[in-house]
């Protein structure tokens, strides 16, 4: 019986003292000079039981970045089912005369699918693909000739696109482009400068690709010295083809690449199909448009017949890449996709009222609990890292979501943003978390697991911090690698 208790006792010490190791370690980094301001929240819990392992400030609301992410992907999950699937559908209007010419229109319809035409899948998925699988539908159908409109129809998601809280320095940018009814190639283009050896001097668009009609670059673009990084910013938003560029970017000798975000994804969706039509020796009138803009000058819309419907992959691989890559574009739709599912509106108000509404049946406080978007990129969300913890637990405490959710969240020393992170130590595949980061924000929310086997969630978040963000990364690598002691 005295070996018991002594044994027991042994046991409680130790516990105490890993617990005291990682506090103290928090309390050394809400100390240290660059987070004078104290915009640090940390929490780790037990997911078994809930009980709080270590804290500081963990009721303190705080911009957590794409760490949000995991409030969306975790219940898109959840309602959806890993198995959903996005579905893009191929319509056309009038009729189909013997010589195979259609007296209507074309239309490719979208229902949010964020993935068509992405190349973050098999090849057969990507923008080329997709495409010669609708010209192939087209001429299967006995379509010669098409003596109406190539129409993008994005109508199931609304015209809010993008959140109204995102700043314009983002929204012209690839990670800024929105999510639209009918998205396509991820709604970006590659823009490539043709760089030379000299500081200070601007360097040439080289190309566009794919080439989108009507966009202008005001190249403001200069060189910085070498490893100097990319610091190139587009500056536009949705319906605008002037797009302004500034910033920097390395000198070098070689082709540097920037992405963009695609102005207006429905119409584009519909000429470059119209081009893939016409390589094909399928006549059109060359008139691609959007049903957005044939709406404005009061088009009246017919009766449609669909012949085709394109499938994404599996919801469940489509959030493994949004939390791995950290794609906003995926996210976004999802929230949308939420809103029309549930609510029958496709809008991010009613996405993220789906959201609220989820977390609250799971016994989740809500309160001080601000969030304007799906993906993070909104300056004005606001969580506090118990609120993003304790929506980890709710994660792991449910046994089929949690095998699904879990292997999308990218893991220490081994993949997505935490590939180069505790390297050479203890932590190495034993913790996984998504991080965020933007302008004097850094966060990781994730799981941890202890050298006993116990299962942690947690999450730390900074702002305002006055290092660089790399150096604040290595700050907080070294507290969270107190978790798995």
């Amino acid at each position: 019986m005295h070996r018991f208790v002594l044994f027991l006792s042994l046991i409680l010490s130790f516990n105490a003292l890993a617990q005291t190791s990682l506090q103290r370690s928090i309390g050394e980094l809400a100390k240290d000079p660059v987070l004078k301001s104290q915009g640090f929240s940390m929490t780790v819990m037990d997911v078994e039981s809930g009980e709080i392992i270590a804290q500081h400030q963990k009721d303190r609301g705080l911009i957590p970045a794409s760490s949000l992410k995991v409030v969306t992907t975790s219940t898109t999950l959840a309602l959806l089912g890993d198995d959903f699937k996005f579905k893009t559908e191929l319509q056309y209007d009038g009729s189909i005369d013997e010589a195979g010419v259609l007296n209507g229109n074309v239309y490719i319809k979208g229902y949010g699918d964020p993935t068509l035409g992405s190349d973050h899948f098999e090849k057969t998925n990507d923008l080329d693909a997709v495409m010669e699988k609708f010209v192939q539908a087209i001429k299967e159908k006995g379509i010669k000739k098409i003596n109406g409109k190539i129409i993008g129809d994005a109508s199931f998601l609304g015209t809010q696109v993008d959140c109204r809280t995102w700043v314009w320095e983002d929204m012209g940018n690839y990670y800024g482009a929105g999510a639209w009814g009918l998205n396509i190639h991820e709604n970006r283009y590659f823009l490539t400068f043709k760089r030379n050896s000299t500081i200070g001097a601007k360097p040439e668009v080289e190309k566009v690709e794919p080439h989108i009609p009507n966009l202008l670059h005001m190249n403001e673009i200069t060189q910085a010295g070498k490893g100097s990084g990319d610091h190139a910013f587009i500056f536009g938003s949705v319906y605008n083809y002037t797009r302004f560029i500034r910033g920097t970017i390395p000198i070098g000798k070689t082709s540097f690449t920037i992405k963009g975000s695609i102005p207006d994804p429905p119409f584009f969706a519909a000429y470059y199909l119209m081009k893939k039509l016409e390589a094909q020796d399928i006549e059109t009138n060359k008139e691609a448009t959007s049903l957005f803009e044939l709406e404005r000058n009061g088009f009246q819309d017919n009766n449609r017949i669909v012949f085709y419907t394109h499938y994404s992959p599996n919801l469940k691989d489509i959030v493994q890449i949004t939390n791995m890559k950290s794609i906003n574009l995926y996210c976004e739709a999802m929230l949308r996709y939420l809103g029309a599912d549930r609510k029958g509106k496709g809008t991010p108000d009613a996405g993220l009222e789906v959201i609220q509404e989820f977390l609250k049946n799971k016994n989740f406080n809500k309160n001080n609990f601000f969030i304007e978007d799906g993906s993070g990129l909104s300056p004005f969300n606001t969580v506090s890292s118990f609120q993003m913890a304790t929506v980890m637990r709710l994660i792991a405490q449910d046994k089929k979501l949690y095998t699904s959710f879990r292997p999308s969240l990218p893991v220490a020393a081994q993949s997505g943003a935490l590939k180069y992170m505790f390297k050479g130590t203890n932590a190495a595949g034993k913790i996984r978390a998504k991080s965020g980061g933007m302008k004097r924000v850094r966060s990781y929310t994730g799981y941890a697991e202890t050298k006993s086997g116990k299962l942690r969630a947690f999450s730390i978040i900074c702002n305002h911090f006055t290092c660089e963000s790399s150096e604040m990364r290595k700050k907080m690598e070294r507290v969270m690698l107190k978790m798995i002691e």
